[in-house]
């Protein structure tokens, strides 16, 4: 395997079925938590560096395919996922405790984050329609920031 089949596999996560990027999504969350221990900054840097890294694989992998989106590639959900995880890695460290200690919010990021990357409302499934890597990208981005939304308002909910 190329690393970029590597990298748009995640590690080969996306190759596991049924439901790969269910698997993607998990296979993202261990990755998450070791990045996660550079602190909330280096997390937040490294989640975007997972756009361009992204692109690159999807681009690689799909080269000279008809399909722009096979449903291996699973970087997108890795994004995504890390992108709905923001709010966790800068609340653990403004509460000054480890990120593992806020696991609802773990469990919430991963549900809301499968919930709209699988039900693809609104902007999601605009982004989705794209025929290119961005839309690969795209619509598990917007998928993210919308789960890290539903992630903030539950952690106000829960500490009101």
């Amino acid at each position: 395997m190329t690393l970029a089949g590597v990298v748009a596999t995640v590690l080969g996560a996306g190759h596991l079925r049924p439901a790969p990027g269910t698997w993607g999504t998990l296979a993202a969350l261990p990755l998450a938590w070791l990045a996660m221990q550079g602190g909330a900054l280096f997390f937040t840097v490294a989640t975007a560096f997972m756009l361009p890294l992204g692109l690159w694989a999807t681009r690689k992998v799909t080269e000279g395919r008809e399909e722009h989106d096979p449903s291996e590639i699973v970087i997108d959900e890795l994004l995504g996922v890390w992108i709905a995880l923001i709010p966790l890695a800068w609340g653990a460290q403004n509460a000054g405790v480890p990120v593992e200690r806020l696991w609802p919010g773990w469990i919430a990021a991963f549900l809301l984050f499968r919930l709209f990357d699988i039900w693809k409302p609104g902007p999601v499934g605009w982004a989705d329609r794209r025929p290119d890597e961005w839309g690969v990208m795209l619509d598990d981005a917007v998928a993210g920031a919308m789960a890290a939304i539903g992630v903030i308002v539950l952690a106000a909910l829960a500490h009101a």
